[in-house]
């Protein structure tokens, strides 16, 4: 159940530094600006509370879409903590499970 969690949350922050680097306009139904509002949720040593903007963002992604990118590194070369970055849909109080098929 928590492995499940944390892939959505990675999928979100792969996307974030992705989306950063690419200027996209939007990846899984999240836009740049919402991929940049999760950043600080998922990276630093006490990374803060993710934000209205966050969840929003997260609330609206296509989760299916963002488990393709689960096995990417690009999460720690972008200095995003893949632990805070799976417990995002959790402390967004979105929903208790997600698994990649």
């Amino acid at each position: 159940m928590e492995a499940s969690k944390k892939m959505v949350v990675i999928m979100g922050m792969l996307l974030l530094a992705t989306a950063m680097l690419a200027n996209v306009q939007s990846l899984c139904n999240m836009s740049n600006d919402g991929l940049k509002s999760c950043l600080p949720a998922v990276s630093g040593e006490n990374p803060a509370d993710p934000t209205l903007a966050c969840c929003s963002a997260i609330a609206n992604a296509d989760l299916p879409c963002l488990c393709h990118y689960k096995s990417s590194g690009l999460l720690s070369f972008y200095g995003v903590d893949p632990d805070e970055a799976m417990d995002l849909p959790v402390k967004c109080k979105l929903m208790k499970s997600f698994k990649c098929n």
